[in-house]
């Protein structure tokens, strides 16, 4: 036998206020309905829900127990309501976020988890690519959002960047690298020193081979390339390695003083870092509160980076 959930659920209230009429204002219906909705009922299930002439009413053992599934229903509606309302404001939900490995690993990651402290419930749902390949997903619907260096004047029809963060790479080194030591650095000291190459399809490498020729360092010795920012960060602090970084990757990684930026100027690419999406799409509400988050804290750390930058003597 198959009973109308609503029914069960009308039930419930009533045992829980008490009487009809409790019930009926509980689940904002008339009185009369409700007294209707209990007679099908017992026609239904062919027993009585309330032992008869007794006042107040008192329900039947079978009536507690329907009562029972009555709440179970209440509550499961409840949280079914609870959960579309923090889906509307974007509290609940997914988003799918693309991105260059090393700013990936260096600055969002920390800001994905800022995020989920305060929206547990939303998942994050990350994937690496460059440029080329984070714009063919954008266009296919497999990303949401990519966040990625790029200049804004090579924005292809179709798609939207925010900028959120000026591009600018620093020589890179442990925290404990000699040279860190010197009164006053010029550009022959770095000469001795191997390098570390980014991997060869990032921006990066191409940064670093421009860097070494605008500051005349032409005999370079690679003793590592390829790999992450993990096992670069990993061979910087235990070697006197030096590489190409974006100065965010490095100034967020201060805390745990592994990296340091050499006091080195050098030529900046033409990219910024910024928010990419499909030009006209309609995000749903969870995307587009983590976009306005991440915006907000790129904006802030942009702040610290030029505060941090104005105490630091960089070599013209």
């Amino acid at each position: 036998m198959k009973l109308d959930p609503r029914h069960l659920e009308i039930l419930a209230a009533i045992v829980d206020g008490g009487g009809l009429t409790e019930g009926a204002q509980a689940i904002g219906r008339a009185q009369p309905s409700v007294s209707r909705t209990i007679a099908m009922l017992e026609a239904r299930i062919g027993a009585p829900l309330f032992e008869k002439n007794r006042r107040p009413l008192v329900p039947t053992e079978l009536c507690l127990s329907l009562a029972g599934e009555g709440r179970r229903i209440l509550a499961a509606g409840n949280t079914a309501s609870a959960i579309v309302a923090t889906f509307h404001t974007g509290h609940r939900g997914m988003v799918r976020i693309g991105g260059t490995p090393v700013f990936m690993d260096g600055v969002i990651s920390a800001l994905i988890a800022q995020f989920q402290q305060n929206h547990p419930q939303v998942r994050i749902e990350q994937s690496y690519g460059y440029v080329p390949d984070l714009l063919d997903r954008l266009s296919a619907g497999a990303l949401d959002v990519a966040i990625c260096p790029m200049n804004p004047a090579a924005l292809a029809d179709g798609f939207q960047f925010v900028p959120v963060l000026p591009g600018r790479n620093v020589i890179a080194c442990g925290s404990q690298h000699p040279l860190l030591h010197k009164g006053s650095l010029r550009l022959a000291d770095i000469a001795p020193y191997p390098w570390i190459a980014p991997p060869a399809s990032s921006p990066l490498y191409e940064d670093m081979r421009h860097i070494l020729r605008d500051i005349g360092v032409n005999d370079t010795r690679i003793s590592f390339s390829g790999g992450t920012l993990a096992s670069m960060t990993a061979i910087l602090s235990n070697s006197d390695a030096l590489t190409v970084l974006p100065y965010s990757v490095v100034f967020m990684a201060r805390r745990q003083r592994v990296l340091a930026a050499l006091s080195i100027r050098i030529g900046h690419p033409e990219r910024m870092l910024g928010i990419l999406t499909r030009d006209g799409e309609t995000a749903g509400p969870t995307v587009r509160r983590f976009r306005r988050f991440i915006d907000t804290e790129f904006r802030n750390l942009s702040q610290f980076i030029q505060q941090h930058e104005q105490n630091t003597v960089w070599r013209d």
